[in-house]
This record gives structure tokens, sequence and C-alpha cells, in this order.
């Protein structure tokens, strides 16, 4: 994949459950890891999901700005696509003023191993950085397992701001699509 085209699972025009205010989010398509008990195993294939022109994606963002606080990024492994990433979220910093939160399955130090990758880091302002471990399941303050680490990379945030962020949400889209999310979402049973 080049740096023109990003490839999605979703994306959801609003939350307020996946980081400090009314925020957008971007599930990026394809993951490597396979964390046991993962949220999102949906998000595993490669080939699954769309591919999107980032164009049109940052477009979104832009028409959205104005009522959110700023956009978090999950999967997926938003760094398997760290360089559609990179150019999407260098878009989205010179054209807004929306905050940046990235959720990763590496660890902090597998992070920085990866070439070219401080660049990237400049444009966050909250990495979540680890497995998620079912077995050191937390899911408080955005952080769903105690083995993750989280990295303030700017100063526009603190603990105290993940800590008001709620746990999971319940939403119904136009078209009647129950939407379970969050850090500790709710589970459907029939």
């Amino acid at each position: 994949m080049d740096s023109t085209t990003i490839r999605i699972h979703s994306f959801l025009e609003a939350s307020l459950s996946n980081g400090p205010g009314r925020r957008a989010v971007l599930w990026v398509q394809g993951c490597t890891l396979g964390c046991p008990d993962c949220f999102n195993p949906e998000t595993y294939l490669n080939r699954g999901g769309e591919v999107v022109p980032i164009s049109s994606l940052v477009h979104r963002i832009q028409n959205l700005s104005g009522s959110l606080e700023g956009i978090t990024i999950s999967g997926g492994e938003p760094l398997q696509q760290r360089r559609p990433l990179e150019s999407l979220l260098k878009q989205v910093r010179s054209s807004t003023s929306l905050s940046v939160i990235l959720f990763s399955g590496y660890t902090w130090d597998e992070i920085n191993r990866i070439p070219g990758i401080h660049t990237l880091l400049t444009l966050v302002d909250i990495l979540i950085a680890g497995r998620y471990d079912s077995n050191r399941r937390l899911a408080q303050g955005l952080i769903g397992s105690a083995n993750k680490t989280v990295h303030f990379l700017s100063d526009r945030y603190s603990w105290a701001d993940l800590s008001r962020t709620a746990e999971a949400e319940v939403m119904i889209d136009p078209g009647g699509e129950i939407i379970l999310s969050g850090i500790d979402p709710l589970r459907w049973s029939a």
C-alpha cells in the first residue's frame, strides 16, 4: 500500500468512549499480532475492510473538526500501515487543531525500533502501547490490560483526562446498526 491510501475497517464520526472529549475513531484493517481475546478480531485480515484515499478521509475529518476534540486511531494494528498513517496524520495536523490518540499492540520498545517512527510519533498526543493480555484485564482509562503502557507525547492531556473517559457506549446509526464501542465494550448476547 502506498501513502495515498489506507485500508480501514471502519470510521465512527463521534464517540465519547475512545478518549477525552468527542472524537472521531478510525479502526484500521490488518493485524498480524493476533492477541488472544482481542476486542477487534474482525480487523485481523489484511485483505478485509476498505481501501480509502487518504485525501477523502482527511476531508471527512476536516468537515467534522468543528464538533470534535480529536481523533483516535485503533485497529487492527495502525503501525502496520505506518506510512499511510503518517501521511493521514500530517494532513490532519496541518489543517485542524484536533488531538490524536494512537493505540498500538506493539510495545514501546518495539515501536522505538521501527525505522523512521519518530516522525509519526511527533504527530501523536497519546500513544497506548502493548498487546492486550486478557489475564491482566484492566479496562480503565483507555487501558485494556495492565501490561499496556501510556505515553503522553505532548502536554495536551494528563492521566486525569484519561480517567474521565467513559468505558463503553452504545450507539445506533441512522441505518439501525447497533455500535458497541470503548475500552471495555459491552458484549451483545441474545
